[in-house]
């Protein structure tokens, strides 16, 4: 049984006086066993797991393997011994943000951007036109996903519709102001997913978040504001924003958000617009292992609904330069032993979504690898930028090439295989082949990814 609180972030959380703590009347050795058989796992089961039942603030070792090895064997049963990965750029379209979220060093406060403030900031703001051409870049290197996160700039609308409605309303707690009024027009939302929509490019966009932003002062449906962004040439939602699924944490790190339900209304939504999403979970600040395992249900109930969740993906909480980290309500992120327990224990609760993503710009290379053998099969894509752990001190690189993924699956002797968005479109890679690029995407030849895009003639 687990009586005391563990603390994910070595720090105590006595201050924040959480209703959820890990304590359970279960057994660390009947819930391995559980694990181990197939049987679903309860909440209670999970908190075993992760916390390897004991009433010390460290990990047991020896129970941390038990958990790894059962998990490492369920994901050889589901999806065997291939290591996917994808060529995909980030295209995030905008800094500006006044949401407050304190795990956030990404976002800039919006009012940085407006043409009266007379101070530089070190955000920006992408026109459609800019976003397209940098999507064109990438397609011609051979990239067929674009993934786009953005903040919730007061100027971003849905669509020509939705900007009428904000501009003829009279409320003030909208969070809208007209694009005359700052620096550059980030467009609408229908407008940016058009411009990325090239050469057939697998678009992953629209946060819960950023979905409902695209809403707001309006009665419309997520499954509408979907149902618009998929006729824009939206093709799945990734299911981020998500952090911790139990709103007295979300309370602490970000108020300023959509709560649980509201995040759960808007996968479902676009579940019934016909987009797949992805799921996440971010851990290892204020939480403990209560809070990430009553995630995980809430996760797994939503694909029991839908069906429509392709991945999950556990994200460990990058602390440096972050408000939680300034303020002093952290002072680290989660341990090495914590995020092989995330992903093991993701493997082995979600019993319905079968990949699970070790994420090389989090763990790094080695510990990435690591996570393959915990439970992960999928190692991300080749990102080509990526802002958002950059600019929170993350510092293991925003590039991947495809001869490095093969290079690194190939020894630890796992089969490297590129894949589609859904995972239904997969190629095994043979390491003997040279070189090794993308073959998936509209203009993909093989060629490796590094090279120098064709000149364009138009």
């Amino acid at each position: 049984m687990t009586d005391g609180f563990r603390s994910a972030a070595n720090i105590s959380r006595e201050e924040f006086e959480f209703e959820s703590v890990p304590e359970t009347d279960q057994s660390f050795e009947n819930a391995l066993a559980k694990a181990r058989s197939g049987d679903r796992l309860t909440v209670d089961d999970g908190i075993e797991l992760l916390t390897t039942g004991t009433d010390e603030p460290e990990i047991d070792r020896k129970r941390k393997e038990a958990v790894l090895e059962a998990a490492d064997r369920r994901r050889a049963e589901v999806v065997g011994d291939e290591v996917t990965f994808i060529a995909n750029i980030n295209n995030n379209v905008t800094t500006a943000c006044n949401t407050g979220c304190l795990f956030c060093n990404f976002k800039d406060r919006s009012e940085e951007f407006r043409v009266t403030h007379d101070d530089d900031h070190e955000g920006f703001t992408k026109t459609p036109d800019e976003s397209r051409e940098i999507v064109r870049d990438a397609v011609d290197r051979g990239i067929y996903e674009v993934t786009s996160v953005s903040g919730l700039h007061p100027a971003f609308t849905l669509d020509d519709e939705h900007l009428a409605r904000l501009e003829a309303s009279d409320r003030g707690d909208l969070n809208y102001r007209p694009a005359e009024e700052y620096e550059k027009d980030p467009g609408t939302y229908v407008e940016q997913i058009r411009a990325m929509s090239v050469d057939d490019v697998h678009v992953h966009s629209m946060t819960p978040e950023e979905a409902y932003h695209a809403r707001r002062g309006t009665d419309w449906s997520y499954d509408e504001v979907y149902s618009r962004l998929k006729t824009a040439g939206l093709d799945s939602v990734p299911g981020t924003a998500a952090e911790i699924l139990v709103d007295e944490v979300r309370d602490v790190i970000c108020p300023g958000k959509i709560d649980t339900t509201e995040w759960i209304d808007a996968m479902e939504g676009a579940a019934s617009a016909g987009l797949p999403t992805t799921a996440t979970i971010m851990y290892g600040h204020v939480e403990n292992e209560a809070h990430r395992v009553m995630h995980l249900e809430r996760i797994r109930n939503i694909q029991d609904r839908t069906g429509n969740i392709t991945e999950f993906v556990p994200l460990s909480f990058i602390h440096h330069d972050t408000p939680l980290h300034e303020r002093g309500m952290v002072d680290a992120g989660a341990t090495t032993d914590e995020d092989e327990l995330m992903i093991a224990v993701s493997r082995l609760f979600l019993d319905n979504i079968d990949n699970i993503q070790s994420s090389w710009v989090k763990y790094g290379d080695d510990q990435g690898l690591k996570m393959l053998s915990c439970g992960a099969n999928d190692f991300m894509g080749t990102i080509l930028s990526e802002e958002i752990t950059k600019r929170a001190g993350g510092g293991h690189g925003e590039f991947r090439s495809f001869e490095e993924f093969v290079d690194m699956i190939s020894a630890i002797g796992r089969t490297p295989v590129e894949r589609s968005t859904d995972y239904e479109q997969r190629r095994r890679i043979n390491p003997d082949d040279d070189p090794h690029g993308p073959a998936l995407g509209p203009r993909a030849d093989g060629t490796p990814m590094l090279a120098s895009p064709p000149v364009r003639g138009d």
